[in-house]
Protein backbone atom coordinates (compact mmCIF):
# COMPACT_ATOMS: atom_id res chain seq x y z
CA UNK A 1 0.00 0.00 0.00
CA UNK A 2 2.51 3.00 -1.19
CA UNK A 3 -0.19 5.67 -1.31
CA UNK A 4 -1.74 4.87 2.49
CA UNK A 5 -3.01 7.76 4.17
CA UNK A 6 -2.70 9.99 0.77
CA UNK A 7 -5.80 11.81 -0.69
CA UNK A 8 -6.79 12.55 -4.46
CA UNK A 9 -9.52 14.34 -5.71
CA UNK A 10 -10.64 13.10 -9.69
CA UNK A 11 -12.69 15.81 -11.01
CA UNK A 12 -15.80 15.03 -13.16
CA UNK A 13 -17.69 16.30 -16.11
CA UNK A 14 -20.36 14.17 -18.52
CA UNK A 15 -18.21 13.38 -21.77
CA UNK A 16 -15.08 12.47 -19.71
CA UNK A 17 -12.74 9.68 -22.06
CA UNK A 18 -14.18 6.66 -19.43
CA UNK A 19 -11.04 4.62 -19.02
CA UNK A 20 -8.71 8.11 -18.21
CA UNK A 21 -11.16 8.40 -15.18
CA UNK A 22 -11.57 4.72 -14.34
CA UNK A 23 -8.31 3.35 -14.71
CA UNK A 24 -6.26 5.93 -12.78
CA UNK A 25 -9.05 5.91 -9.97
CA UNK A 26 -8.95 2.57 -9.60
CA UNK A 27 -5.22 1.85 -9.54
CA UNK A 28 -4.68 5.14 -7.09
CA UNK A 29 -7.30 2.94 -4.79
CA UNK A 30 -5.34 -0.23 -5.30
CA UNK A 31 -2.09 1.45 -3.77
CA UNK A 32 -4.20 2.21 -0.59
CA UNK A 33 -5.02 6.34 -1.78
CA UNK A 34 -8.35 7.93 -0.85
CA UNK A 35 -9.91 8.49 -3.87
CA UNK A 36 -12.61 11.33 -4.40
CA UNK A 37 -14.73 12.22 -7.40
CA UNK A 38 -15.68 15.92 -7.53
CA UNK A 39 -18.32 17.75 -9.67
CA UNK A 40 -20.01 20.36 -10.05
CA UNK A 41 -22.96 18.13 -8.25
CA UNK A 42 -22.64 15.77 -5.09
CA UNK A 43 -23.45 12.23 -5.65
CA UNK A 44 -24.77 13.22 -9.34
CA UNK A 45 -24.46 10.54 -12.30
CA UNK A 46 -22.14 11.57 -14.87
CA UNK A 47 -21.76 9.50 -18.03
CA UNK A 48 -18.78 9.08 -19.55
CA UNK A 49 -18.43 9.06 -23.62
CA UNK A 50 -18.89 5.46 -23.82
CA UNK A 51 -21.62 4.94 -21.58
CA UNK A 52 -19.29 4.43 -18.30
CA UNK A 53 -22.00 5.89 -15.32
CA UNK A 54 -19.34 7.56 -12.77
CA UNK A 55 -21.13 9.08 -9.29
CA UNK A 56 -19.68 12.09 -7.92
CA UNK A 57 -18.94 11.69 -4.31
CA UNK A 58 -18.29 15.16 -3.43
CA UNK A 59 -19.50 18.81 -5.45
CA UNK A 60 -16.89 21.64 -6.28
CA UNK A 61 -17.86 23.59 -3.32
CA UNK A 62 -17.82 20.43 -0.95
CA UNK A 63 -14.12 19.72 -1.40
CA UNK A 64 -11.46 21.31 0.53
CA UNK A 65 -8.65 21.20 -1.75
CA UNK A 66 -5.86 21.50 0.50
CA UNK A 67 -6.69 18.41 1.96
CA UNK A 68 -5.94 16.48 -1.32
CA UNK A 69 -2.31 15.44 -1.88
CA UNK A 70 -2.89 15.25 -5.98
CA UNK A 71 -5.56 16.24 -8.45
CA UNK A 72 -6.43 14.49 -11.32
CA UNK A 73 -7.71 15.65 -14.51
CA UNK A 74 -9.20 12.83 -17.13
CA UNK A 75 -9.42 13.55 -20.48
CA UNK A 76 -12.24 13.23 -23.48
CA UNK A 77 -14.59 16.19 -24.03
CA UNK A 78 -15.18 16.68 -20.25
CA UNK A 79 -11.96 19.60 -19.72
CA UNK A 80 -14.02 21.78 -22.41
CA UNK A 81 -16.38 22.05 -19.60
CA UNK A 82 -14.29 22.03 -16.33
CA UNK A 83 -11.78 24.84 -17.70
CA UNK A 84 -15.46 27.05 -17.13
CA UNK A 85 -15.53 26.26 -13.88
CA UNK A 86 -13.94 28.79 -11.62
CA UNK A 87 -13.70 26.31 -8.91
CA UNK A 88 -11.98 23.93 -11.18
CA UNK A 89 -9.62 26.60 -12.04
CA UNK A 90 -9.03 27.69 -8.10
CA UNK A 91 -8.01 24.08 -7.44
CA UNK A 92 -5.59 23.69 -10.05
CA UNK A 93 -4.14 27.20 -8.91
CA UNK A 94 -3.66 25.66 -5.54
CA UNK A 95 -2.53 22.37 -6.61
CA UNK A 96 0.24 24.23 -8.53
CA UNK A 97 0.79 26.86 -6.55
CA UNK A 98 1.21 24.14 -3.15
CA UNK A 99 3.74 22.07 -5.57
CA UNK A 100 1.48 18.77 -5.18
CA UNK A 101 0.73 16.45 -7.89
CA UNK A 102 -1.32 17.64 -10.95
CA UNK A 103 -2.28 14.59 -13.27
CA UNK A 104 -3.43 15.46 -17.00
CA UNK A 105 -4.43 12.71 -19.72
CA UNK A 106 -5.38 13.64 -22.86
CA UNK A 107 -7.43 16.76 -23.55
CA UNK A 108 -7.41 17.53 -19.97
CA UNK A 109 -4.58 20.01 -20.65
CA UNK A 110 -6.93 22.17 -22.03
CA UNK A 111 -8.23 22.29 -18.29
CA UNK A 112 -4.15 23.83 -17.02
CA UNK A 113 -4.30 25.81 -20.20
CA UNK A 114 -6.84 27.95 -19.09
CA UNK A 115 -5.73 27.67 -15.50
CA UNK A 116 -2.29 29.83 -17.00
CA UNK A 117 0.39 27.22 -15.70
CA UNK A 118 1.58 25.73 -18.20
CA UNK A 119 4.81 28.45 -19.41
CA UNK A 120 7.28 26.76 -19.52
CA UNK A 121 6.66 23.42 -18.66
CA UNK A 122 7.47 20.05 -20.46
CA UNK A 123 4.27 18.13 -20.82
CA UNK A 124 2.26 15.71 -23.51
CA UNK A 125 -1.28 15.80 -24.45
CA UNK A 126 -3.15 14.38 -27.28
CA UNK A 127 -1.38 15.41 -30.36
CA UNK A 128 -5.03 17.07 -30.88
CA UNK A 129 -4.09 19.92 -28.63
CA UNK A 130 -0.22 20.18 -28.99
CA UNK A 131 -0.65 23.66 -30.74
CA UNK A 132 -2.74 24.36 -27.35
CA UNK A 133 -0.64 23.37 -24.85
CA UNK A 134 2.35 25.17 -27.14
CA UNK A 135 0.62 28.54 -27.34
CA UNK A 136 0.27 28.66 -23.57
CA UNK A 137 4.20 28.23 -23.16
CA UNK A 138 4.54 24.95 -22.88
CA UNK A 139 7.48 22.79 -24.60
CA UNK A 140 5.36 19.48 -25.55
CA UNK A 141 6.89 16.41 -26.48
CA UNK A 142 5.05 13.24 -28.23
CA UNK A 143 6.07 10.79 -25.26
CA UNK A 144 3.33 8.59 -23.36
CA UNK A 145 4.11 10.11 -20.07
CA UNK A 146 6.24 13.45 -19.06
CA UNK A 147 6.56 14.39 -15.66
CA UNK A 148 7.55 18.08 -15.22
CA UNK A 149 7.83 18.50 -11.21
CA UNK A 150 4.76 18.06 -10.03
CA UNK A 151 2.84 17.85 -13.54
CA UNK A 152 2.57 14.51 -14.51
CA UNK A 153 1.03 14.47 -18.33
CA UNK A 154 0.12 11.65 -20.78
CA UNK A 155 -0.92 11.46 -24.35
CA UNK A 156 -4.29 9.01 -24.74
CA UNK A 157 -5.53 5.43 -23.21
CA UNK A 158 -2.97 3.37 -25.18
CA UNK A 159 -0.62 4.71 -22.01
CA UNK A 160 -2.41 4.45 -19.13
CA UNK A 161 -0.31 1.59 -17.72
CA UNK A 162 2.70 4.13 -17.97
CA UNK A 163 0.35 7.22 -16.33
CA UNK A 164 -0.62 4.74 -13.81
CA UNK A 165 3.41 4.22 -12.89
CA UNK A 166 3.91 7.74 -12.72
CA UNK A 167 0.98 8.93 -10.89
CA UNK A 168 1.93 6.70 -8.02
CA UNK A 169 5.49 7.07 -7.88
CA UNK A 170 4.81 10.95 -8.24
CA UNK A 171 2.37 11.12 -5.30
CA UNK A 172 4.34 8.91 -3.16
CA UNK A 173 7.60 10.46 -3.37
CA UNK A 174 5.74 13.70 -1.90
Amino acid sequence: MRLKGKKVITVIENDFEDSELIYPHYRLKEEGAISHIVGKEAEKTYTGKNGVPVVSDLSFDQARIEEYDAMLIPGGWAPDKLRRYKEVLEMVHFMNDSKKIIGQICHAGWVLISADILKGVQVTSTPGIKDDMVNAGAYWHNEEIVVDGHIVSSRRPPDLPAYGRALVEAIESR
